[in-house]
């Protein structure tokens, strides 16, 4: 068996227009494509992350809300690579996003911050 990369990460959101426009105009993820679906009542839409980074968000009638206090097994959270993290989490705070304090990996030494989602999906950000 041989994996290449990871091909994308998705997220089922609760408000999809809250989400979105926290995506695209917060984080300015770029819009790929965006679908309804109308069988589901769904949408689903891929975000440009990088070039070689997406996202695919969607939006379902209900879902129920993620357990996350305590941790519960499963996916922990979703990092991004930034270049500088004072700047970006100056950038967050002023559109209204809650930050933690940075700190420093005691592994790695490197700056790294954690801000949550619309739905308080954790998102991390860590300077490189």
């Amino acid at each position: 068996m041989q994996i290449n990369k990871i091909h994308h990460v998705a997220i089922i959101c609760s408000d999809y227009k809250e989400s979105k426009k926290f995506y695209v105009d917060i984080l300015k993820f770029s819009i790929i494509n965006e679908t309804y679906r109308d069988a589901r009542d769904s949408y689903k839409l891929d975000l440009k992350v990088s070039d070689r980074d997406t996202i695919e968000l969607f939006s379902f009638p209900f879902p129920p809300p993620r357990p996350s206090k305590p941790e519960a097994c499963g996916l922990r959270h979703l990092a991004f690579e930034v270049d500088n993290i004072e700047e970006n989490v100056d950038y967050l705070i002023s559109h209204g996003v809650a930050v933690e304090p940075i700190r420093i990996d005691e592994i790695t030494g490197k700056k790294f911050t954690f801000f949550k989602d619309p739905d308080d999906l954790p998102l991390e950000m860590y300077e490189l």
